[in-house]
């Protein structure tokens, strides 16, 4: 399940965040990387520990909190401290799969959804699409600034190589109360039926009332604390 999240920051958002990246030092990305990963990355990051990224990172997950498409598509038990990397001419990052396990400090989380929230606007650099492998094919990816790609962990994917200018996201992981990716997929795609068909008839309607329910103890019945 891909999911395209619009507005997870507003444009003057993008351009504060930017500023602020702009003044920190810039570091080899491998250092993230697992063993295999490191191999086919090369990209810059700034350090985890930079008090102005987790100040951003913070911010991002504040926004991620209040964002429906996102908690719908996740259904987060946990997101991983926001991280920023980028892109510059000739940089690129071969195909892979995201280590399953992630530390913060003492926290552990299992990789469940990865997720990359774009700062740069497509006009601006040329190459750096993100593409995910699925059953489907191979799905290039490149947002505006400030909208977000939502997609299983479990997928083979890239970042072609930037040919023009210098492309710069967040990228993060989440681990979902749903384990099952064929299950979050049907809650999600419940979640949407009974969206659309609340706002043709009423939230308070006895159908999008018995669904909703429906929705709700599915999520008790696949979901964990």
């Amino acid at each position: 399940m891909l999911v395209h999240v619009e507005g997870i920051l507003s444009k003057a958002e993008v351009a504060e965040f930017r500023a602020v990246l702009e003044r920190l030092a810039w570091v080899d990305g491998r250092v993230t990387a697992g063993a295999q990963s490191a191999l086919a990355k090369r990209n810059l990051q700034i350090p985890e520990d930079a008090p102005e990224a987790r100040a951003l990172g913070e911010r991002i997950l504040t926004a991620l909190g209040r964002n429906e498409s996102f908690v719908s598509a996740a259904l987060p038990l946990r997101v991983f401290p926001p991280l920023f990397n980028r892109y510059d001419e000739g940089m690129a990052f071969g195909t892979h799969i995201d280590n399953a396990v992630r530390f913060a400090g003492p926290v552990r989380y299992r990789t469940d959804v990865s997720c990359t929230l774009f700062l740069t606007e497509p006009e601006d650099y040329d190459g750096g699409e993100l593409v995910i492998e699925d059953t489907y094919g191979e799905h290039a990816v490149k947002l505006p600034a400030g909208d977000m790609i939502l997609y299983p962990a479990t997928s083979r994917h890239r970042v072609e190589a930037v040919s023009r200018g210098s492309r710069w996201a967040s990228f993060f992981w989440a681990q979902s109360m749903v384990k099952s990716e064929p299950d979050r997929q049907t809650l999600h795609d419940l979640d949407q039926a009974i969206r659309d068909l609340s706002a043709r008839v009423g939230q308070g309607d006895a159908q999008v009332v018995a669904l909703a329910g429906i929705y709700h103890n599915l999520v008790r019945r696949f979901g964990e604390a």
